[in-house]
């Protein structure tokens, strides 16, 4: 089966919708977790506290009480999400500009970004290690869980066989 440039065409230009709509999710996120701060601020508290899960004693060591230590994993988060933006509206714009190979690259590396952030982030270490499954107020694994997905096919598509080559004019 021979593939035509229109196809190219189709998959470059998915690729750099994908991306630039999770560019424009991460950024509104980083955003409103910066302008906004003390919202999410309390979901993160109550998440390392495990003050709304079970309270069973064998898990309960697991939580995190110190504010402190609370913040810190706060602002880290936020500036992992900050960087991520910027990397995925790279990407996008380097779609926009048909330089196929950096934007695959670059889209990869922000999109790789979000999986980390909301596959090992917030589901494995908040959903389980918290145990953020076990609270009615306090849980995050339904968006997380969206995110990730959705990270996860646009990383496919970025990196379907889709023609390289700088600036690659079809």
């Amino acid at each position: 089966m021979t593939t035509t440039p229109t196809r190219h065409t189709g998959l470059r230009l998915a690729a750099g919708v994908l991306t630039g709509i999770l560019a424009l999710y991460i950024a509104l996120v980083a955003l409103g977790n910066i302008t906004d701060f003390g919202t999410n601020q309390q979901f993160v508290r109550h998440v390392l506290a495990m003050d709304t899960t079970f309270k069973d004693d064998d898990l309960m060591w697991r939580a995190i009480t110190s504010t402190a230590l609370q913040d810190t994993a706060y602002v880290a988060i936020i500036v992992w999400e900050t960087v991520a933006a910027l990397v995925l509206i790279w990407g996008t714009w380097l779609w926009a500009r048909r330089d196929v190979d950096r934007a695959r690259r670059f889209s990869t590396y922000g999109l790789l970004m979000l999986v980390l952030l909301f596959g090992a982030g917030f589901i494995a270490i908040g959903g389980e290690w918290f145990s953020m499954w076990q609270s009615k107020t306090w849980n995050g694994l339904d968006a997380a869980t969206r995110v990730f997905l959705l990270s996860g096919v646009a990383l496919i598509v970025n990196q379907l066989p889709g023609g390289t080559g700088q600036r690659d004019a079809s």
